[in-house]
């Protein structure tokens, strides 16, 4: 599999928002490959992780998020669950569930249905070692500031905005990758 096949498929090549999706996306691979090598007692698949993250917001066309080029139908917080439709339809369901898991800290179907979100009601939280590693390592980049890595207090101050199991989950992996 190759990652940039993927995105050509679904992107113009050379576009503002193609050029977006790949500085995100492999800062995001580089950070979740980074931490990796910190374990080498873990057996981390590497191949797929640089894969997944390269692959995990496939789906932000779909949405609406001008300040980054998106001029799709959905509200931004769909683009996992759209971009796991995507990679299924090409025939990665493991590639699938990190598109579908890696939004916010993941989503729990408590909050789903609590707080109303326009998403499947179904948990749909980072489970393998695999998919928490890039769900955390998205963190550190923003598709609107690409030039930046947020700070982890920066992070856990916007995460907090989502309410404080956001946060727990993220100070969890904090604790699970960097110790």
């Amino acid at each position: 599999m190759v990652p940039l096949d993927i995105i050509k498929k679904y992107y113009k090549e050379g576009s503002e928002l193609y050029e977006i999706l790949l500085i995100h996306s492999f800062s995001v691979a580089n950070k979740a490959l980074e931490i990796a090598q910190m374990h080498s007692e873990w057996e981390i698949d590497k191949d797929f992780v640089y894969e997944a993250a390269s692959l995990h917001d496939i789906g932000i066309f779909l949405t609406n998020a001008p300040k980054i080029q998106c001029f799709g139908k959905y509200p931004y917080i769909c683009h996992g669950y759209l971009g796991a439709e995507i990679m299924r339809k090409e025939g990665f369901e493991k590639h699938a569930l990190v598109c579908e898991r890696h939004t916010g800290m993941g989503l729990d179907k408590k909050t789903i249905i609590q707080d109303k979100l326009p998403v499947p009601q179904r948990d749909m939280l980072p489970e393998t070692l695999e998919e928490k590693l890039i769900c955390f390592s998205d963190k550190f980049f923003s598709k609107s500031k690409l030039d930046r890595v947020k700070t982890i207090e920066q992070i856990k101050k916007h995460l907090s905005k989502h309410g404080s199991d956001s946060v727990s989950r993220f100070e969890e992996m904090i604790k699970l990758f960097l110790g």
